[in-house]
């Protein structure tokens, strides 16, 4: 039978082989909540960026007809397109919306917005009105639809750009006053960016068009993209003040 003096022993071996056995577990735990939190840190850090990066993205919407639509052209070279390419290469983090719909006059527009603006753009251009002119319907009331727009989208804090569209002259001078004169009018009243004709440069010119002689071919539409960069860049420079 072991003496009292044996019994301490072992008793103090077994709680000293207790106390290393939990200073190595302590260890291991240290280290895993080490390696956890530097997971969980860089984790996070991504989180952040990522999210830093999807605000920094803006959100441009191209409200139109076919001149937006893309009418005639391969897929992806339409104006929205082209014009996103156009922001990025200029080292510009922007996605350019494609809402045109062939055929489309102002009041279609009214129509159509509410669901067109389910993407949450920051900011619109407006091309809309050249359908209107062309079916010789009132100046008046396209500058009503249009004004209706332009209210709508500044009611949600939506920067907008006008491009302004212009009668053929044989539509006699009342008619072409009256229809040219309604985007600068609506740009002034409601203080927004405005772009004078957006076919500037391209309408009328073989070389930019398609047969029809109406729609911008590929190489028209890389001409108005340039043509209204600058009032595309005063467009976003609203969004960054």
């Amino acid at each position: 039978m072991a003496g009292t003096s044996d019994i301490a022993a072992v008793r103090f071996a077994d709680m000293v082989s207790f106390v290393k056995a939990i200073n190595a577990m302590t260890a291991k735990l240290r280290r895993w909540i080490a390696v956890a939190t530097t997971v969980a840190g860089v984790t996070l850090a991504g989180v952040v960026l990522a999210t830093a990066a999807q605000a920094a993205e803006a959100r441009l919407m191209v409200l139109g007809d076919s001149l937006v639509a893309g009418y005639g052209l391969p897929p992806g070279q339409g104006f929205p397109e082209q014009l996103e390419r156009d922001l990025r290469a200029a080292g510009r983090d922007v996605t350019v919306l494609n809402a045109g719909v062939s055929g489309d006059t102002t009041a279609g527009g009214v129509a159509r917005l509410d669901w067109s603006l389910a993407d949450n753009p920051q900011a619109v251009i407006i091309v809309l009105g050249g359908n209107d002119m062309l079916r010789g319907l009132p100046p008046e009331a396209a500058g009503v639809n249009l004004e209706t727009i332009i209210t709508r989208l500044l009611a949600r804090d939506i920067e907008v750009l006008l491009a302004g569209m212009m009668a053929p002259r044989n539509m006699g001078p009342a008619y072409v006053e009256a229809f040219d004169g309604l985007y600068p009018a609506l740009a002034a009243r409601h203080d927004i960016e405005f772009y004078p004709f957006f076919l500037d440069g391209v309408a009328l010119d073989p070389a930019l068009n398609l047969d029809d002689g109406l729609h911008p071919n590929e190489a028209g539409i890389a001409e108005i993209s340039r043509r209204i960069m600058p009032s595309v860049d005063r467009l976003l420079a609203r969004l960054d003040g």
